[in-house]
């Protein structure tokens, strides 16, 4: 494959799939739900709407505060359904925008344990929402470049075997959470205190790293060979492109991964209610996961356990279906953290970015 179809296929997975226009129509045949760019997929949505003889009208964003801007020039009842955070969960239901259900009608028990997250999703003993999909931030490569046994190893990258061969993901939460774990801290404990540590720890990596850089561009960079480790890589990363590029692969160091989670809401005005539930079902059931975690947008870990006889051999190898268990004992969450150590932990991104 020549390096312009190369990045006409990236840009493809992870682009041209990501918007599908609102309509207007609030009929008892339809919802709107606002989403990230894998449930856009036609081969996942066109299974719920024959089903239920619905029309799923979607608009897609990036990030909460994209949500929330929409949500807040909308009309009460514009949206039926909202993919979020996870760690975003319990605010929005504080502040009344989110719908609860009762716990039989949500698949709990199939749920990784892990990732049920109960403390973002069950508030006073109700449930607001519930995690559809997972996965990692860690180490992504080319191992036809790179020796794999060094990828197991984070403190490698800020090392000077692979200087200029690195591109590092630029979003300061996860990347200081994943520093600070191979400095061997908890992101759950992060305090002032650490920065210094890490900073230095930063400015080493920024050495070896030849650029800093958004999803699209990072996987375009790993795959046309500008680069041959992404740090902050994954799943999301690789797996998209795993059948056609089976040389791009992603590990979990010996320190760990970070992972993130996505949750399905509901909106407490949505207008079908009883729609928004079923459709919710349907992206919390083995057949509506297995289609999202292998979007043509992104790949990411289903949250539902009994997803694994809907995949095949490689996308469950790509996923690293068999070796869930122990990525999720030797992962955290991202830090969350005051806002003012949040602002100071940016500020110190933003230096190292231009120095």
């Amino acid at each position: 494959m020549n390096t312009r179809k190369l990045k006409n296929y990236v840009l493809a997975g992870l682009g041209a799939m990501c918007f599908a226009g609102t309509q207007s129509a609030l009929a008892a045949g339809s919802i709107n739900a606002l989403v990230w760019c894998d449930h856009t997929d036609p081969e996942f949505i066109r299974p719920f709407e024959e089903a239920n003889d619905v029309k799923v009208n979607l608009k897609e964003f990036e990030g909460t505060g994209a949500a929330l801007s929409i949500l807040e020039q909308s009309q009460p009842g514009d949206w039926d359904v909202l993919i979020i955070d996870g760690v975003d969960v319990p605010k929005l239901a504080k502040d009344g925008l989110l719908a609860s259900h009762p716990e039989e009608a949500l698949p709990i028990a199939d749920i990784w344990p892990e990732v049920l997250l109960e403390e973002n999703h069950k508030i006073d003993g109700k449930w607001y929402g519930m995690t559809e999909l997972f996965g990692y931030n860690t180490i992504a490569y080319n191992k036809d470049k790179v020796d794999p046994a060094d990828m197991l190893d984070m403190t490698t990258l800020w090392g000077d075997k692979y200087k200029g061969r690195i591109a590092v993901y630029d979003w300061h939460t996860p990347m200081i959470g994943l520093v600070a774990m191979g400095l061997g801290k908890k992101t759950a404990e992060l305090s002032e205190s650490d920065l210094p540590e890490i900073k230095d720890t930063l400015f080493k990596l920024k050495e070896n790293a030849s650029q800093f850089t958004d999803v699209v561009s990072s996987q375009t960079a790993l795959a046309t060979g500008e680069v041959d480790i992404l740090f902050g890589g994954g799943e999301w990363l690789t797996g998209v492109l795993s059948q056609e590029m089976p040389n791009l692969d992603w590990v979990l160091p010996e320190q760990g991964g970070l992972m993130w989670s996505q949750s399905v809401t509901t909106l407490a005005d949505a207008k079908n209610p009883e729609m928004a539930l079923k459709f919710m079902q349907y992206i919390l059931s083995p057949e509506g996961q297995a289609k999202l975690a292998t979007s043509s947008c992104y790949w990411a870990m289903p949250a539902n356990m009994k997803t694994g006889p809907m995949l095949n051999d490689q996308q469950k190898a790509a996923l690293r279906w068999d070796q869930q268990a122990g990525y999720l004992a030797n992962s955290q969450l991202y830090p969350v953290v005051s806002a003012e150590l949040d602002e100071k932990m940016e500020d110190l991104w933003t230096e190292m970015l231009q120095r």
